[in-house]
């Protein structure tokens, strides 16, 4: 849940509404968790491959692949997004799970004993994995849609956040 009983301030920006790093050096380390999941919606044509077993392409398997992916983006993610801190990850799981009908869960969870948080490591984990996936099933069929990305739960720092809907 969010606080609303004051008006929120985006930590990236300093007073004079400049973006800037977060200063995180006085903070204690403490252990920090994130869980992220994307939803992916195949087509039918991808959806029929899948039920024969794990969808394999000419780049590789598929689900595997994504996994490999995620979990380089996830290690990546100071490179990609500015601002977010340089962490050496303590773990980084990614999981793909099937349901019907045609949807594809992609969770990423990471976990280290830092200054900050990883929600963003997660979420860039589940979304290289989701992309990955894209990529190597637009060869069948351009038609799948990344549905939704989003934060599951996060641990350490100043606030737990846990989503009514984690699993």
């Amino acid at each position: 849940m969010t606080d609303t009983s004051q008006s929120p301030a985006l930590s990236h920006l300093n007073a004079e509404g400049q973006p800037q790093m977060v200063a995180v050096g006085e903070k204690p380390l403490t252990q920090r968790q994130a869980h992220a999941r994307a939803w992916v919606r195949l087509p039918p044509a991808l959806w029929a491959l899948l039920q024969a077993g794990e969808i394999l392409s000419p780049k590789g398997p598929v689900f595997q692949t994504a996994i490999i992916a995620g979990t380089m983006g996830a290690k990546k993610t100071a490179e990609l997004i500015p601002f977010c801190h340089p962490i050496g990850l303590d773990d980084c799981k990614i999981s793909i799970t099937t349901q019907e009908p045609h949807w594809v869960c992609i969770d990423c969870r990471v976990s280290l004993t830092a200054r900050t948080g990883v929600e963003m490591e997660a979420l860039t984990g589940a979304t290289v994995a989701a992309l990955t996936v894209y990529d190597m099933g637009k060869a069948v069929s351009p038609d799948i849609v990344i549905h939704e990305i989003k934060l599951m739960a996060k641990t350490g720092g100043k606030k737990d956040f846990q989503r009514a809907d984690e699993a």
